[in-house]
């Protein structure tokens, strides 16, 4: 840009706040069609059985019901990666958790459809559950395997990687910690799926529901359906939260829509509190073993080994076994590195891509055993970090490009914002600071399906009226990634955001955009904008160029006028030169696409990791213990976060703060726990999230870098500030009372227990003492990229 900017950089208003503050935004679960039937799902009451026989004519003659399906209705199986298209609309043979859909009614009205389920009568052969990792890991012994498939038995996938020489690494170290480490299951209990599925006509259907990514669901709807894609149309209305839960393509789309084809009627389905806690994609328990070596200013070797409990079928856990160990990497330097993955079936639902994706889970391994060997080195923690921290534009150890890195910056900020070198180690028995660091992508490097079409596609038309309206396809998950969108391109063109129309998230009227994951979309949607939006400025700077007799490179556009930088009083507005512009090139309207650059190794598993930015976070938590009762209570948060740039200071802020109330549930109380195959609280009464009285004082601090490959610098912001926030409150609650809870959730009694244990002159310590034994492959031996110049 030839000027300041006027708009990126400044905290504008959202440009849906007003409709969602006044209660004028209508969500899915609002939308009601003429003649539109309900949808009820019959669900599994067994984590593990095959189905014998279904007999439905009942429910079928129950006045006000319409339709009645099955799996044999819907027999093609779906998933949202390639490889693991294992998912079916309604069980065809057998079921693998509770709430696994069985059949599916279409009613008049809700009260029939739910009625109507009674009378569904389903012989099952109950099997054997498997019901946690370590019985995932034991042989099968005669019983059936929960899914026909996997690397061996009821293991779904197993990795073993190696980047350079590990032990040598570890004979040259000062200090070797080998710890084991827990971080629990946490479902998406908030904000969650309820779709509607109208009809176009009878082989034409559309779909309008609350999802992340209308793309994939659309891919995978023409494939559940035997439909051609070009007859289905996907419409994403306003999404009240994502969190990853929602990137699925969910058997309940599939089934409304089939429902929708059978009656020629517009069906929805609402799910309830409880069939979300089993439809939730949450996140992954994983069981780690962690080996670290370092010398005082140099790692040395890193060895994680990690246990994944995947639940009844795969979602995205082939890259969520590969994502707990592929980000270990860009924080530190690590010269050497080894990782063994496992992920096992279990009996339960499905674990997805929640938050973070397979990051949260190692990083808080990670961030909570370098303080251990801070306090053996007899050094503060912050600094052990800052004597470790990876170098910008370099490679790491598993051929990842780190670009810009502000790493340092974040954790003196947080520091010094804190006095955490005054005040480690000094307050009081009972009040504790904690520090820990994190890093996430800025978008996934590959597609879900492999191909060389673009990740992001934006199209720009200009009106008569100097109107402007973008069409793009990605989704507002509540980041405000419509608001980022109206921003960049009232930034180019020199128009105020309110000029701005959006269409976005339709598969019919929008250009594809893979979705809202990986917190991709300010990065390569706002590269697009900026593509196509800059076209579309070089024709109207042409334009008012010959008019005003300059050159075009002279001019600039702010606040709807074209303007002479010499001399500001040679001016067009722009609705006057817009007109000019399309008698000159006809229609004004432009494209723009962005593709990340290729980037990662060539070892099976290097497409999880590569991205084209990483962005760094540091957390420093306050908190104070009741030796009593072992109630941890947070007193105050401060987060620095490395976003590159901010498109606007005041979303990327709310982003940070979102992902630290999100860590502080998870870190202190949120589980989801299982007995006898059931959830044992699925409902917001009794399911334990924090509050408003449980939330901290939260300082947030944004540090720019500004990254080469981001919109005018830009970095992600929406999911890498959770990483630090559970290590660091762990580490608090040590330097309060001298315990160390290595799991979580962190609860009073596991505070307590461990009080109580040292004070009888143990460990002080809660957490898994040992992982289960497996055996892995040899591992794949890969040479190290360790700082190495970036490509």
């Amino acid at each position: 840009m030839s000027h300041q900017f006027n708009i990126v950089g400044k905290p504008n208003r959202k440009v849906d706040a007003l409709q969602k503050t006044s209660g004028q935004t209508l969500y899915a679960a609002d939308l009601s069609l003429p003649r539109m039937l309900h949808c009820k799902i019959l669900r599994s009451i067994h984590p593990h059985a095959r189905i014998v026989a279904i007999d439905t004519s009942a429910a079928q003659a129950l006045p006000g019901v319409i339709a009645v399906i099955t799996g044999r209705d819907l027999p093609n199986k779906f998933g949202i990666l390639p490889v693991s298209q294992d998912e079916e609309s309604l069980a065809v043979e057998k079921v693998r958790y509770v709430g696994d859909p069985v059949a599916a009614v279409a009613a008049v009205d809700e009260e029939t459809a739910q009625a109507a389920l009674k009378h569904v009568q389903v012989e099952y052969e109950v099997l054997p559950p498997v019901m946690s990792i370590e019985e995932g890991l034991q042989p099968l012994d005669g019983r059936e395997p929960i899914h026909a498939y996997a690397d061996q038995e009821n293991i779904h996938k197993l990795v073993a990687l190696e980047f350079g020489e590990v032990e040598a690494g570890f004979a040259e170290a000062d200090l070797i910690q080998e710890d084991v480490f827990l971080r629990g299951q946490h479902p998406l209990a908030a904000g969650r799926t309820r779709r509607a599925g109208p009809l176009r006509s009878q082989w034409q259907t559309d779909r309008l529901g609350s999802t992340q990514c209308p793309h994939y669901v659309h891919k995978a709807m023409a494939g559940v359906l035997d439909l051609p894609p070009s007859r289905i149309r996907i419409i994403a209305p306003p999404t009240g939260g994502g969190f990853g839960g929602k990137t699925d393509p969910f058997n309940h789309e599939m089934i409304v829509a089939k429902l929708a084809m059978l009656t020629g009627r517009p069906v929805k389905i609402v799910l309830t509190r409880e069939e979300v806690f089993y439809a939730h994609r949450g996140r992954h328990p994983v069981l780690m073993r962690v080996k670290t070596g370092v010398k005082r200013r140099l790692d040395h070797g890193y060895a994680l080994s990690v246990l994944l409990d995947g639940g009844g079928y795969v979602s995205y856990g082939v890259a969520s076994t590969y994502y707990t160990g592929a980000l270990q990497t860009v924080t530190y330097n690590l010269p050497a590195y080894k990782f063994d993955g496992a992920r096992v079936f279990t009996n339960k639902p499905a674990c997805g891509p929640k938050r973070g994706h397979g990051t949260p889970q190692p990083r808080f391994a990670l961030e909570v055993q370098l303080d251990k060997m801070a306090g053996k080195l007899g050094l503060n923690p912050l600094d052990l970090r800052l004597k470790h921290l990876a170098r910008p534009y370099t490679e790491t150890a598993n051929h990842l490009t780190v670009t810009t890195i502000g790493l340092g910056e974040c954790l003196e900020a947080v520091a010094e914002r804190s006095d955490f070198r005054e005040k480690y180690g000094k307050l009081p028995f009972g009040k504790g600071l904690g520090l820990a660091c994190g890093a996430y992508i800025t978008g996934a490097g590959l597609p879900i399906y492999w191909n060389k079409m673009p990740h992001s596609g934006v199209q720009i038309k200009i009106d008569r009226g100097g109107g402007v309206t973008v069409f793009c396809g990605s989704t507002d998950i509540g980041q405000g990634s419509d608001s980022v969108l109206a921003y960049i391109v009232a930034e180019e063109l020199g128009v105020t955001v309110n000029d701005i129309a959006l269409v976005t998230a339709d598969t019919d009227l929008a250009p594809v955009d893979l979705g809202s994951y990986s917190s991709r979309v300010t990065l390569m949607t706002g590269n697009a904008a900026i593509q196509a939006a800059r076209k579309l400025r070089a024709l109207l700077f042409e334009t008012a160029a010959r008019e005003l007799m300059v050159p075009a490179e002279s001019l600039a556009a702010r606040d709807n006028v074209v303007f002479c930088l010499d001399d500001e009083a040679r001016r067009i507005p722009f609705p006057e030169l817009v007109k000019l512009a399309e008698a000159q090139h006809g229609t004004l309207g432009a494209v723009g696409s962005y593709t990340p650059p290729r980037r990662g190794g060539r070892y099976r598993g290097a497409g999880v990791g590569p991205t084209p930015a990483y962005t760094y976070s540091a957390c420093v938590a306050a908190v104070e213990v009741d030796a009593d009762t072992g109630e941890v209570r947070v007193e105050k948060i401060w987060i620095a976060h490395d976003v590159g740039r901010a498109i606007n200071p005041l979303l990327v802020e709310g982003q940070v703060e979102g992902s630290v109330y999100m860590g502080l549930g998870e870190a202190l109380m949120e589980e989801q726990v299982f007995r006898r195959g059931l959830h044992k609280i699925p409902s917001m009464l009794d399911y334990k999230s924090p509050t408003f009285l449980e939330t901290p004082d939260i300082e947030t601090i944004l540090i720019e870098t500004n990254d080469p490959e981001g919109p005018y610098g830009a970095k992600e912001a929406g999911q890498g500030p959770l990483l630090p926030v559970p290590p660091a409150i762990a580490n608090a609650v040590y330097d309060a009372v001298g315990v160390r809870i290595d799991e979580t959730p962190i609860t009073p009694e596991k505070v307590f227990k461990a009080l109580r244990e040292k004070a009888r002159g143990g460990e002080g310590r809660v957490g898994p003492k040992r992982v289960p034994h497996i055996i892995f492959p040899e591992p794949v031996q890969v040479e190290s990229r360790w700082g190495q110049p970036a490509e």
